[in-house]
């Protein structure tokens, strides 16, 4: 019985690329730290942690569910989990239901005001898989909702607003939308043929690299508001300036080898660019 549960939560894990938390926790850690103004504490560092794990388990897993029969029809994800039955929906399930009690205590845990909010993400990653059936905003519903993890980690200890966290938000939304632009052009001829309404399914390879060039410009630019808001000195622009480097990389890399070195763009650059940046944050603020 436990070896049943261990191997198919192992790939469980596989379905939702658990490995790829990488992208948005890093940003958590970044908003933590800016609101703590240095080290953390223990009980925010932990239930902000337990938050954004609970929470993207929950969002991939509801992605995937809801995209089962699109998956099933695309030549790139048929071999998924679900579509080749190595996981049941009803298992699934179980694990979005979980997740979700999980993720709303950590909300609770950390105040009344992550409790109060912890209902807008949900309503986001539900209405996200449902998007790209009717609008190419999909990209940019996807980076909100990543891009909530530094503004709610900031209202963790400071049970408030203000410019700093929105800017690293607005950083964050720029930029997961334009790497899942990117990412979307290897599915550009089936969503066309399927009546989706992804970026470049809509306007065009050569349109949504000029686009995702743009946005990720604009993702540093945000991301440079939110230094200046928060006092951040030097370690601060040296990340930064690393960062902008790793996305030109990105970019160049997809320019010069299209599809055939998609996953060195997507998943390498993109994880050292939160990386990189959360690194640049955290030792700025403490140092």
């Amino acid at each position: 019985m436990i070896r049943v549960f261990w191997s198919k939560l192992l790939v469980f894990l596989e379905m939702i690329k658990f490995e790829h938390s990488v992208f948005a926790l890093p940003f958590a850690y970044a908003g933590l730290f800016l609101a703590s103004n240095g080290l953390p504490s223990m009980r925010h560092f932990f239930w902000v942690t337990i938050a954004m794990v609970s929470f993207r388990t929950l969002s991939m897993a509801l992605n995937r569910v809801i995209d089962k029969q699109i998956d099933t029809a695309n030549p790139r994800t048929q071999a998924r989990a679900l579509p080749q039955g190595h996981l049941s929906e009803s298992f699934v399930w179980i694990v979005i239901l979980l997740s979700w009690i999980i993720f709303a205590v950590s909300a609770y845990k950390l105040n009344a005001l992550c409790l109060v909010l912890s209902v807008i993400p949900i309503l986001l990653t539900i209405v996200y898989p449902f998007m790209k059936r009717f609008s190419f905003m999909s990209h940019f519903v996807l980076g909100l909702i990543l891009g909530i993890a530094p503004y709610g980690a900031w209202i963790a200890v400071r049970e408030g607003f203000s410019l700093i966290p929105t800017a690293l938000t607005l950083g964050v939304m720029f930029w997961v939308a334009g790497f899942d632009m990117i990412y979307a052009l290897q599915d550009m001829k089936f969503d066309r043929l399927q009546g989706l309404h992804s970026f470049p399914a809509k306007f065009g390879e050569a349109k949504t690299l000029l686009a995702t060039r743009v946005l990720h410009g604009l993702s540093v630019l945000c991301w440079a508001v939110a230094g200046l808001g928060g006092g951040l000195g030097i370690i601060f622009w040296v990340g930064m300036g690393i960062v902008f480097l790793f996305l030109v990389r990105e970019h160049w890399i997809i320019r010069s080898y299209g599809k055939a070195k998609m996953n060195e763009a997507f998943f390498g650059m993109n994880a050292i660019v939160s990386v990189v940046l959360f690194i640049a944050v955290g030792l700025d603020v403490i140092i």
